[in-house]
């Protein structure tokens, strides 16, 4: 066998976050070698920084509804969560020792809360699985022979493999790996990839200096938002979000950052409708704000009649004209939706994930290539997104589970076809 033919029962997994590593459970425990190379000097690092706040492993809500935050990629991302879903989930967390409990607002989280009981123990298990790690070993494509080739600390690397399974996350989070250098590499293929683009993102706010410089790191908090798109379709949702010097970011924001970033990308704008007083009537609103001031100042009225203070008071006077503030109809209506413009998405290296990547119509499947038969993906790199709650998370490990099941139905196959023995008991 020559240096580069591929050894028949080895595996290459590149990407050692969520993805790569359930990839290469389900695969080592189907009698496989398997090998996981990671461009970082540890795996997961992603992983471990998002859960270093509280890992919120996945979520409880129903299936219906857990399954419809994928949006357009609802059917793919379904096919599967049918095999390896939330409860599947925890189910395999508790195999490892990891206990978890479900939160006030139905998100899932281990009873620890951190991450690195859960990472520190799966580790142990793939590696007492036979699984072998290749840290600091940075995916450069293939040579003319179809080996792998690896930039190392010592060189230059070229590895076959039986097959291979790319997860190599989306674009954001560069310095923990997450850089979407993979892209030129699949498009030199021929490989369709859509452009990478922030998901659960931040956005841009042209705040006036008092407000920037007054009020940047205040929480915005009890609010609702609205946001309709230029087609008719109406998002909302109820939470906080934060004031940045830059603009505005935080979970009520991340939750509605599909529509507004798209629309941005067609109109140059978006405005989200922010409802500062959410539980409180517009008309009986504007008749408390309409009783008589007074000695009190309108900050005091505004105080006294609506609980207006601080931020919700300056974002108020940023967006208010005189003629609002003066006039109580008007200004219950600005209150229960205040216009707030955004002008463009935070950077994609700032966003918690990314939009775009490979489309799914260069896969088939099993999640293998069309362009490279043998290469499969899975994780963020592919093209789907969803909101923060459980759910990105829950994607990426059910994506690695899809991918290592296609690369053993597609090896199975092949050895059928030549008359040997499947690997699939």
């Amino acid at each position: 066998m020559a240096a580069t033919d591929p050894p028949p029962r080895t595996i290459a997994i590149i990407g050692g976050g969520p993805a790569g590593l359930m990839a290469a459970e389900v695969l080592s425990n189907a009698g496989l070698r398997v090998d996981v190379f990671d461009a970082m000097p540890s795996v997961a690092r992603k992983f471990l920084l998002a859960g270093r706040g509280g890992l919120n492993l996945t979520h409880s809500e129903a299936p219906g509804q857990f399954v419809a935050r994928y949006g357009p990629r609802r059917a793919e991302v379904g096919a599967w969560l049918e095999e390896f879903g939330p409860q599947q989930l925890r189910d395999w967390a508790h195999a490892l020792g990891i206990e978890t409990f479900i939160g006030s607002s139905g998100r899932v989280f281990p009873q620890e809360m951190k991450a690195a009981p859960l990472l520190r123990a799966w580790l142990h298990r793939l590696r007492a699985a036979g699984v072998s790690f290749h840290a600091r070993h940075r995916w450069l494509g293939w040579d003319a022979g179809g080996a792998l080739r690896f930039a190392t600390p010592a060189g230059e690397k070229k590895v076959g493999a039986g097959a291979t399974v790319l997860a190599l996350g989306g674009g954001s989070w560069a310095k923990l790996g997450s850089d979407g250098a993979w892209v030129p590499l699949l498009a030199a293929r021929g490989v369709a990839v859509r452009s990478l683009r922030p998901a659960n993102c931040g956005f841009n706010v042209a705040w006036s200096e008092h407000l920037r410089q007054r009020f940047a790191g205040a929480p915005v908090k009890n609010v609702g938002a609205t946001f309709i798109a230029p087609d008719g379709a109406v998002t909302s949702d109820e939470g906080e979000f934060l004031v940045t010097e830059q603009g505005v970011e935080g979970n009520l924001i991340y939750a509605l950052s599909a529509p507004l970033r798209d629309c941005i990308g067609i109109t140059g704008s978006a405005t989200l409708h922010v409802d500062l007083l959410p539980g409180r009537d517009p008309v009986r609103l504007a008749e408390d704000l309409a009783q008589p001031r007074g000695r009190y100042s309108l900050a005091n009225h505004l105080r006294r009649r609506a609980g207006i203070t601080g931020i919700k008071a300056a974002l108020l006077h940023e967006y208010a004209t005189p003629f609002d503030l003066a006039t109580p109809e008007r200004l219950a209506a600005i209150l229960k939706a205040l216009p707030l413009r955004l002008d463009s998405p935070r950077p994609l290296d700032e966003a918690i994930s990314s939009a775009g990547g490979v489309d799914f119509a260069a896969l088939d499947g099993n999640l293998m290539l069309r362009e490279l038969p043998g290469t499969f993906c899975a994780g963020e790199m592919l093209d789907w997104e969803a909101p923060t709650g459980g759910y990105l998370l829950t994607a990426c490990f059910a994506s690695g589970h899809a991918a290592a099941r296609g690369a053993l139905r597609w090896m199975d196959e092949a050895r059928a076809a030549k008359g040997d023995a499947g690997f699939v008991e």
